[in-house]
């Protein structure tokens, strides 16, 4: 008897690389033919309706320039990235049937459309097999010392839980991949950049070996990380890990291989810090689901604030009575990019000087940011809200403090707005 012939459908969502790639890995293993998906229309799917703005021309490059160099990985190994923009769900459900798919996997993540989706198939096609491991975030949901449930109210207690756990280690790209269920086809056209920041697995790893091996600029990173404009200032990291050509697993364990060749110091172990600050957002997003975007966050504590068009559009172009703010809100035009300081500013003077309904500059924030991170976007949004995981509430920053702080010499404010404000 024949055995029988073996399909599956793998569906690339935020994890565009093949190296640690745990759940890609085990759907290969159990195959012998392979289709590999990317749903542009996907994108367009998570975007929610508050506010009409087309996503950023920076963030769409940066997106089309990791799917292709995804596409370039698995052309190397005689597979390819069937790249389609059309609905998801019924795309999708015509490849399984057409196909005879037995086998289909996505990675996990935490964000609701992505569990909803994934949950759709499942229901639709209860006989195939379905599988989806860890590699969004550093740890699974089994590795957590407490249930999903009794997530801490806010980071600090989550940190001094977490911190001292055990990290697996990233797990190799395959070698052999299995066999494409067509020829493969000529490779889509790319899309100009703009700047001299691109996209994909490879562009992912000069950037992490050069900021660390490269330059040791890690070793001032807690002295210089609220820089405004400065690339060498941070990391930059979040620009891969939030598209998913670098995984958190690969950036922690290059930090420990850092530590152990040039030693140690606070600023090491402060990028480390950070990427705890981005797991506590996924599994605070994993926890409340559809609350991440409610008016009154988790606290259900409604704000004082409320949405006006024209104050809203004035933010969003960079045209508000507030100078640092306005330089920063034409960097994120312009480049897809703003500093973490920057956006804490922008941020609070959304909710406190111009009194915003927050969920309208969460979802500019989406479709401008190259680094938009579900989880850690809305998530730092209810925590400058004070509706999210904040235990001192309302955080408001002092705008001419914070200026006077961080650009002294007005250098950063005359490069974006130049005589104007």
């Amino acid at each position: 008897m024949t055995a029988k012939i073996t399909t599956g459908l793998y569906w690339f969502r935020h994890d565009l690389r093949l190296t640690d790639n745990p759940t890609f890995n085990k759907l290969c293993k159990q195959v012998d033919r392979l289709i590999c998906v990317y749903m542009q229309r996907y994108n367009k799917e998570l975007q929610g309706s508050l506010c009409e703005v087309y996503t950023g021309k920076p963030k769409e490059i940066f997106q089309h320039q990791s799917v292709l160099a995804l596409d370039k990985s698995l052309r190397q190994k005689k597979q390819f990235l069937l790249i389609l923009d059309s609905p998801s769900h019924s795309t999708l459900t015509d490849l399984i049937q057409h196909h005879k798919v037995t086998h289909i996997a996505a990675d996990f993540h935490p964000g609701v459309y992505e569990q909803n989706s994934f949950t759709a198939l499942k229901n639709a096609y209860p006989q195939a097999k379905f599988i989806s491991e860890t590699g969004h975030s550093l740890f699974s949901s089994s590795d957590l010392p407490f249930e999903r449930e009794s997530l801490p109210k806010s980071f600090t207690p989550f940190r001094k839980q977490v911190e001292g756990l055990t990290i697996d280690l990233p797990v190799e790209a395959l070698s052999v991949l299995p066999s494409a269920i067509c020829p493969i086809p000529e490779m889509p056209q790319p899309l100009l950049s703009q700047g001299s920041i691109k996209g994909g697995g490879i562009a992912a790893v000069e950037q992490l070996n050069n900021y660390l091996f490269g330059t040791d600029l890690i070793r001032q990173y807690k002295q210089t990380r609220n820089a405004l404009d400065d690339w060498g200032s941070s990391s930059k990291l979040s620009l891969w890990l939030a598209n998913g050509c670098l995984s958190v697993r690969t950036v922690y364990h290059t930090i420990k291989q850092y530590e152990a060749q040039r030693g140690e110091n606070d600023s090491t172990y402060w990028l480390y810090f950070e990427l705890l600050w981005r797991e506590y957002f996924q599994w605070y997003l994993a926890k409340h689901q559809d609350t991440l975007f409610h008016f009154s966050g988790i606290q259900q504590v409604a704000p004082l604030t409320e949405f006006n068009q024209q104050t809203f559009t004035r933010w969003c172009e960079g045209m508000t009575a507030y100078p640092i703010v306005n330089a920063c809100m034409r960097q994120l035009n312009q480049t897809g990019y703003m500093s973490n300081r920057g956006r804490q500013l922008v941020a609070s003077c959304f909710v406190h000087e111009l009194g915003l309904d927050w969920r309208y500059g969460a979802a500019y924030f989406e479709r401008q940011l190259i680094d938009y991170d579900v989880a850690s976007n809305w998530g730092n949004w209810q925590y400058l809200a004070g509706v999210g995981a904040d235990p001192r509430g309302h955080r408001r920053f002092d705008l001419n403090k914070q200026t006077a702080i961080y650009d002294p010499q007005a250098v950063f404010r005359h490069r974006w707005l130049g005589g104007g404000n």
